[in-house]
């Protein structure tokens, strides 16, 4: 049997992060790492840093906002960008689908929503139903697909700080919860719940909340999620919240999960 890991992190601006990816990466080899909010138009992405470091680089941006990509060890069957429903906005930077030998691997960045009131929680409200039905139509239960990203949502109070206060906000309110679930209810396992039930583990912590790293206030809003197939090749799926802690950090930490194909 081969052991895979696969790691999601939202960089929160990839070139401004890439000290913290060398050592991030030196500790921890992984396989596949599903990057979001890269922050750079595609002219501009540090492509010649993950060639050096043994990855394929699939990558799709814009300045200063959004941008994911996937570096893989993988050699790539097939890959899209964005949704292939026909309806606008196309997200192409939001979403990148790839295709290996041994699973489909779906990045998302999911809107943050801004505000209950605003009209991108409306869109990102639509984002998770535009997913859900991509996920009737193209794929079964049955097939290897792992989604990972960024989500935006905690989606139970046990994944949020102080949840009392958090019910009106775009991460938590009960109308993105409801749709998430309900997206995640087509047929998905959350690894990071499988083997982990503690509350308190975060994986985002608010640059603009004074000391909220060291006082754990935080969020648990970047996902690994599976089919039961694959769960059932899952031996560990973790935070680490090591870099966190490092110099100039993004405000996210990566999640990662281990497979034993």
């Amino acid at each position: 049997m081969k052991s895979i890991q696969i790691a999601t992190f939202n960089v929160n601006s990839i070139r401004s992060r890439l000290r913290v990816l060398e050592q991030w990466l030196h500790k921890n080899p992984v396989d596949l790492l599903a990057l979001q909010e890269t922050k750079v138009i595609d002219d501009l992405f540090p492509v010649d840093f993950f060639y050096d470091h043994g990855f394929q680089i699939i990558y799709r941006g814009e300045k200063a906002y959004n941008g994911v990509a996937v570096a893989t060890r993988f050699e790539p069957i097939k890959i899209y960008f964005g949704f292939q429903d026909g309806e606008d906005p196309l997200a192409d930077t939001r979403l990148i689908l790839i295709q290996t030998s041994q699973f489909f691997l779906l990045n998302s960045y999911i809107p943050q929503g801004k505000s209950i009131d605003h009209l991108d929680y409306q869109y990102k409200i639509r984002f998770f139903q535009r997913i859900h039905n991509w996920l009737k139509k193209d794929f079964t239960s049955q097939d290897p697909l792992i989604w990972v990203g960024d989500m935006n949502v905690a989606p139970t109070a046990i994944d949020v700080a102080n949840p009392e206060e958090k019910k009106n906000h775009v991460c938590f309110h009960e109308d993105v919860r409801n749709i998430y679930h309900n997206t995640v209810n087509w047929g998905l396992i959350d690894l990071f719940r499988q083997f982990n039930s503690q509350p308190g583990q975060y994986s985002f912590w608010d640059y603009r909340e004074r000391n909220s790293f060291r006082l754990n206030i935080g969020w648990r809003l970047d996902h690994i999620l599976c089919t039961p197939s694959l769960s059932k090749l899952a031996v560990d799926c973790y935070i680490d919240k090591e870099p966190r802690g490092w110099e100039k950090p993004s405000d996210h930490t990566p999640v990662v999960a281990r497979f034993q194909f």
